[in-house]
């Protein structure tokens, strides 16, 4: 299943974006904790030559809470300062708070040599569509300043925020880089609904979904459609169709409606309804 989206208002966001490069302290890159490395976008580490970094695993609360220890563990092993949260909660925007200045340490001793106290940090949040960067500039603002949407391509153009004397931040739009080379990441990605739904077949990926289900998480299945061990066991084009018939997504003439089904599972993932959960873990091979 080959997944790509890359619409043109990617390729100017990026341009901004090295350009806006230039007037930052500090990338704080927002990454989806349930698949970290797949969300990352590779072109940042070159557009951030230099720059400070800080990595927020957000919606933490949807993934695997070891998975989340192993992934933030990953980052730090790197020299990167890391922090996982659900950028919804205010609360967790506490230890961002403590990592902006860790991670601008440097920047800030420099400034003291040079006799400058005080400037703000200013810092650039940068990420993939749909990851949740205006959500994480709302909350650690506290006040709404970003639009914000579940689907990708929200956020169009930048805009700064100053969030009191301290920190400056550029939002940015969510960018994608032109082409995935790895099927897993696209499919990953399409997951998360990191890139549009409509140039998906939605059954197709549900299949993709309910396989990687029955390798890494039977249990999750069992308990959200009330299947059977053996039944997570079976053909996942079998389980579609029955979990389309648990879930009364019938059409005419008694038929189960697979496509109805695997919106229904999709959507569950995404909201974490059908647990936490996390695609991806650090060691393993991108392919697999």
């Amino acid at each position: 299943m080959q997944v790509q989206w890359y619409p043109g208002h990617m390729t100017k966001a990026k341009r901004a974006m090295k350009e806006d490069m230039k007037l930052v302290d500090l990338v704080i890159e927002i990454l989806d904790a349930r698949a970290p490395l797949s969300s990352r976008n590779p072109d940042i580490d070159e557009l951030g030559r230099g720059k400070a970094r800080l990595v927020l695993l957000n919606k933490a609360d949807l993934a695997d809470e070891a998975a989340n220890r192993a992934w933030e563990s990953y980052f730090k092993e790197q020299g990167v300062v890391t922090v996982r949260a659900d950028a919804r909660r205010r609360a967790d925007m506490k230890p961002v708070q403590a990592a902006v200045q860790t991670a601008c340490r440097e920047k800030k001793e420099r400034d003291l040599r040079r006799g400058i106290k005080n400037r703000p940090v200013r810092a650039m949040v940068v990420g993939i569509p749909n990851v949740g960067k205006s959500t994480f500039i709302n909350s650690y603002a506290g006040r709404a300043c970003a639009k914000t949407g579940n689907k990708p391509g929200v956020t169009r153009g930048n805009q700064w925020i100053r969030l009191g004397r301290n920190v400056e931040l550029l939002d940015t739009p969510g960018i994608l880089w032109p082409k995935f080379e790895d099927e897993q990441v696209g499919i990953r990605l399409a997951l998360l609904g990191s890139v549009k739904d409509e140039i998906l077949g939605m059954e197709e990926l549900s299949l993709k979904l309910l396989e990687f289900l029955q390798n890494r998480y039977p249990e999750a299945l069992e308990a959200r459609y009330q299947l059977s061990e053996a039944d997570t066991k079976r053909e996942t084009a079998a389980v579609l169709t029955e979990i389309a018939k648990i879930r009364n997504c019938i059409l005419k003439g008694n038929r189960p409606d697979r496509e109805k089904a695997a919106r229904l599972i999709i959507d569950e993932f995404r909201s974490g309804r059908l647990g936490t959960i996390t695609l991806e873990l650090p060691g393993e091979e991108q392919g697999s």
